[in-house]
């Protein structure tokens, strides 16, 4: 076939003059499949320009070969290295010459230098929250990036991705990607223990058990705050909750606690300030047996409580101020209930336990009847492991994806549960950088993590 070849463009060559130096015989690469040519006249007619050249690119002889040029039915012979599509170098194809690397360097600071910061915030807003770890170690500009209010609006635009969890020790664990971060956040001024206990907006309320105090944190940008004391004037144990302050347009968060002896308080972020609202109404019984071991969730503007004696919830409208109370049966045999909320719906998770059989739970409040309906429960096959063990259960963040933490004498598990998508997951071990010691995780809270929240 290649001698074939060479035949047809030698008669077309005599056919036209000016015959060409000897063409070297060179077989083809195997890889390269060549069409039968076809022999052009003069009567035919090409609706535009047209090349046909063969395909020598990796061929050594290519610079001994004539090309073939087809423009207009006629064919013209170009000499070699004067083709009219002949290779440029690649350094002649680029902006800027690369002799030295100096010249693309200095073309590339420029194009960056005049590059739309507001550009540069929208792409940054949409890279993962994994990243912004390195992100920020990259220049101090970068860094003062992060915490700008224009990259905040870029980051409100964006629809919320799914929640991390932070941890009694400090810990983050992110389930996309099933990894632990442990970052560095400021010293807060007390030895005592610290727990996380609510979350809104970015950020994550701390009580300090023993001084009584909370704290606000952004766990990403490493922002931190004491929040001023309180005038009430007993402390015993207490159920705190968060929210996005709905009544100013600044902005902010709101914290709630609430103890058993019905006292209750409101902190506003935009005026820095406690306050007592009122006091609760007659028709909920006192003293109020709320469940510590239960987060609060907010729906729709209200704060949600778990109780008991008699089962059920109370609920506190962070705008009108009023209280209510809904008696709902709990399921029999359960423990270690926690209120959980997706979507608006709130829900119950806990431990029903049968026997020597233990199993985890999910239940979902119907608004009509306020009973309880199982809508899940976890795969069998992982109860089995809990069978005939006395298993206790905490809940570590109860915003759509819920973190479980299973434990025993002999065992332990940390499982999390997708409520939208009825999906359960082990959770990967939290070794600490430092000693490379495996934690165990008691407590925490599920946040949506976001960068330019200020506490």
């Amino acid at each position: 076939m290649w001698k074939q070849l060479i035949g047809q463009v030698q008669e077309l060559l005599d056919l036209y003059g000016s015959p060409p130096p000897p063409i070297h015989t060179v077989r083809p690469p195997d890889f390269i499949y060549l069409q039968p040519p076809t022999l052009i006249t003069h009567s035919q007619q090409f609706p535009d320009d047209r090349c046909c050249f063969s395909n020598l690119e990796d061929d050594p002889t290519e610079d001994d070969c004539y090309s073939l040029i087809m423009k207009g039915g006629e064919f013209k012979i170009s000499e070699p290295g004067k083709s009219l599509l002949s290779k440029r170098a690649r350094k002649e194809q680029l902006p800027g010459k690369l002799d030295d690397g100096s010249s693309s360097n200095t073309d590339m600071e420029a194009i960056w230098r005049e590059f739309p910061e507001d550009l540069y915030e929208a792409v940054i807003a949409r890279l993962p929250i994994s990243t912004f770890f390195r992100f920020r170690s990259v220049c101090q500009k970068w860094n003062s990036l992060l915490i700008s209010s224009s990259f905040f609006l870029q980051c409100a635009q964006l629809p919320q991705t799914q929640p991390w969890f932070y941890t009694n020790i400090g810990a983050m664990y992110d389930p996309g990607s099933r990894k632990w971060h442990h970052p560095t956040l400021p010293a807060i001024p007390t030895k005592s223990i610290i727990l996380p206990v609510a979350a809104a907006g970015g950020l994550v309320c701390l009580l300090d058990i023993d001084r009584r105090s909370l704290y606000v944190c952004n766990p990403l940008a490493s922002s931190f705050k004491e929040l001023p004391g309180r005038p009430a004037r007993v402390w015993s144990r207490v159920a705190v909750g968060m929210t996005l302050n709905q009544k100013s347009a600044n902005g902010g968060y709101q914290i709630m606690w609430v103890g058993s002896d019905g006292e209750y308080e409101v902190y506003d972020s935009t005026k820095n300030t406690w306050t007592c609202p009122g006091s609760m109404p007659s028709c909920i019984k006192l003293p109020l047996s709320l469940n510590f071991r239960s987060q609060a969730v907010c729906v729709d503007g209200s704060m949600y409580f778990l109780r008991s004696d008699p089962d059920g919830i109370v609920s506190y409208d962070m705008e009108t101020g009023v209280w209510k109370q809904f008696t709902v049966p709990a399921p029999v045999h359960l423990s270690d209930q926690s209120l959980a909320e997706c979507g608006g719906r709130i829900m119950l998770v806990g431990l029903l336990t049968k026997n020597a059989a233990t199993c985890v739970c999910i239940w979902e409040l119907q608004k009509m009847t306020l009973l309880w309906k199982e809508v899940d429960r976890m795969p069998n096959i992982w109860c089995l492991e809990f069978y005939g063990k006395h298993i206790r259960m905490s809940c570590l963040g109860n915003r759509g994806l819920l973190m479980l933490s299973l434990r025993s004498k002999v065992t332990s598990q940390l499982v999390t549960y997708d409520i939208s998508k009825k999906e359960w997951v082990k959770v990967p071990g939290c070794v600490i950088p430092q000693g490379g010691k495996r934690r165990w995780i008691a407590a925490g809270v599920a946040f949506h993590p976001c960068l330019p929240a200020v506490a």
